[in-house]
């Protein structure tokens, strides 16, 4: 990489510029100056429907992918948890940086808790993960779709479309929109989707000069603990829109924590493992936790739960 300055791709929402202009200037920070191209995606240009329609991974990420490979950019900067787990050929995950809040953010104008919402409330989701987690708390609740960005839902949502809806408390944070959030949900009601609130920074694979570059930005911790959530979402060949969810941590001694479940899409049922070991292993650890998973039957929760979502395409 010869550039004087770094093309960073990003898509064009606001929540996705801020992100790469945070990237941006850590890069800064680190020597390096760099510019932002927006690119947009087919998630981005297709914006009505449930997103499970559009095919399933890579929505928000194969446009800015094609073009780092083409050498339009040098680099793109993705919400970790919308990059397909199977590495794209000739492409790298060069950093994750430091993580924001994985959890999830609950956003009412009728209720301040969740528990508080009224018997067959609205809830706004385009998740399965969340659906399955809610019903799994509340089998009362009505789910409805929606989508659209940030500001968006939230309009949606002052409109009076939902009685509340469910968005990841680090998009809301990042937009300095963190007053919105009525109650953080807990991970023992509502575990992340896998890299939620990380960031992911990839490159050509065969760029040694931009990798390197990226790689002063890395956070080990995060890295090692989304590897980890991706290699359990691998393994279980999920795919993002699955009702699969993960949380890997560092706790206080140095060692991993993956949490992990797969639910019916009824939310009935919820299968569930948690793991220690060493953080040089988080990609066996994914594996062992996902194996601990299909033990228990995720693979038929999983195949039912897609072909129900199917069905209501």
């Amino acid at each position: 990489m010869n550039r004087a300055v770094l093309r960073i791709g990003t898509r064009g929402s606001k929540l996705a510029l801020w992100q790469a202009d945070w990237v941006a200037k850590r890069l800064e920070v680190a020597g390096v100056k760099s510019e932002l191209v927006t690119i947009a995606t087919r998630g981005d240009r297709e914006s009505a429907g449930p997103i499970a329609a559009l095919g399933g991974e890579g929505v928000f990420t194969k446009e800015l992918q094609k073009a780092v490979l083409d050498g339009r950019i040098d680099l793109a900067v993705h919400s970790l948890k919308d990059l397909p787990t199977e590495e794209a050929k000739g492409l790298a995950l060069a950093a994750v940086p430091l993580r924001d809040s994985p959890h999830d953010a609950f956003v009412s104008s009728q209720s301040k808790r969740l528990a508080e919402l009224p018997h067959a409330a609205r809830i706004g989701s385009g998740s399965l993960r969340r659906r399955c987690q809610l019903l799994h708390q509340r089998a009362d609740l009505r789910m409805l779709d929606i989508r659209g960005n940030v500001e968006t839902r939230l309009a949606k949502l002052d409109d009076g479309q939902y009685d509340a809806i469910i968005l990841a408390e680090a998009g809301l944070a990042r937009l300095g929109l963190a007053g919105r959030a009525t109650e953080i949900l807990s991970p023992s009601v509502m575990l992340p989707a896998v890299g939620q609130g990380a960031l992911a920074v990839e490159t050509r694979a065969g760029d040694r000069s931009t990798r390197e570059i990226a790689a002063r930005i890395d956070d080990e911790e995060a890295h090692q603990s989304v590897l980890a959530e991706r290699a359990l979402l691998a393994t279980l060949r999920g795919g993002c829109l699955a009702p699969i969810a993960a949380w890997g941590r560092m706790e206080d001694d140095g060692r991993l924590h993956l949490s992990a479940c797969v639910l019916s899409a009824d939310g009935s049922r919820r299968l569930a493992t948690d793991l220690l070991g060493n953080a040089a292993d988080a990609v066996t650890i994914g594996r062992h936790a996902a194996e601990q998973l299909l033990d228990q039957g995720a693979e038929k929760l999983i195949a039912d739960a897609r072909s129900i979502v199917k069905s209501e395409q």
